[in-house]
């Protein structure tokens, strides 16, 4: 595979950082609700009293599309901080404990499952911001069709991820779900394969260390991205449409800090021109501005 250079040289940082909000913004520390300061500091920002928003990712590609907005917003006084985390699970671990304040790196089925795994009802999601597309990529094979008995396809191990990489997988033609399989579908669910694969799950964030191991992997587009993988040319078969909103990623923050006029000029700063400028001249089709995408039925 060729890799892209400026990806190369962004995939170096990326799972290192942290993203952390400023002490002046909402969290402080602990799992609390925001206090009347910390709120009235949210809402009632400017250049001359500025607001500190520590911001969770789980990649450093994703800094080149908040770095305009940053900057943008930090003349209004809303200064924004990087709190990178190496796994998608760690985010909303701070956010509930205070210790960022909103989160950007997962789509609404991750944030869902999260939350009722861990029994968090304070976290909501505040905005759509895009939707990173999951494709099928080898170093072995080129087409779909030239998949045999006894190949291997990794896959994130994830409840999330793995169910959207088994639908592609199934979109694919290379198996086929039981009879009631629901919307997102487990290893258990598949019935029929049509060329006797083995799917391997691995971390998300390994699907494409392995593909050397295996005969193809699915990969997260900011995994690939960081890989710097060229998705017009690399990948053999491409996740192309969407039938609800559950893979469009989120801006997540906590419930009673949602209507924080801070984190609604964030929204309004993400889901702009600008913003849908960087996902099309700088992430070559991976990223697609999720405000904006219909829905198929």
């Amino acid at each position: 595979m060729k890799r892209n250079g400026y990806f190369k040289k962004i995939a170096a940082g990326a799972l290192a950082l942290t993203l952390v909000f400023g002490a002046t913004g909402c969290g402080g520390g602990s799992s609390d609700s925001s206090s009347e300061s910390e709120l009235d500091a949210l809402n009632n920002y400017s250049a001359d009293h500025p607001v500190t928003v520590k911001v969770g990712l789980t990649a450093a590609i994703y800094e080149d599309i908040w770095d305009p907005i940053r900057d943008e917003l930090a003349k209004e006084g809303i200064d924004i901080e990087y709190v990178q985390f190496s796994d998608y699970a760690l985010p909303n671990e701070a956010l509930e404990n205070g210790e960022i304040n909103i989160t950007a790196q997962q789509h609404h089925a991750y944030m869902e499952n999260q939350c009722e795994e861990n029994g968090w009802d304070d976290l909501v999601a505040i905005a759509d911001t895009f939707i990173i597309a999951m494709n099928l990529y080898s170093d072995k094979i080129d087409d779909v069709s030239e998949f045999k008995d006894g190949d291997t396809i990794a896959i994130p191990n994830d409840a999330t991820n793995g169910g959207r990489a088994l639908k592609l997988l199934e979109s694919a033609g290379l198996i086929e779900f039981k009879d009631g399989t629901g919307a997102n579908p487990e290893i258990a669910d598949i019935e029929t394969y049509n060329a006797d694969i083995e799917i391997v799950e691995v971390n998300a964030s390994d699907t494409y260390t392995v593909l050397p191991d295996v005969t193809a992997a699915v990969i997260n587009g900011n995994y690939a991205l960081d890989a710097g993988i060229e998705p017009d040319e690399e990948a053999i078969f491409y996740e192309e449409s969407y039938d609800s909103n559950a893979y469009f990623c989120v801006i997540g923050a906590r419930k009673d800090e949602a209507d924080c006029k801070a984190y609604k000029r964030i929204v309004e700063a993400f889901q702009s021109e600008g913003t849908k400028d960087i996902f099309r001249n700088e992430f070559k089709g991976y990223f697609k501005p999720a405000w904006e995408y219909e829905i198929t039925e």
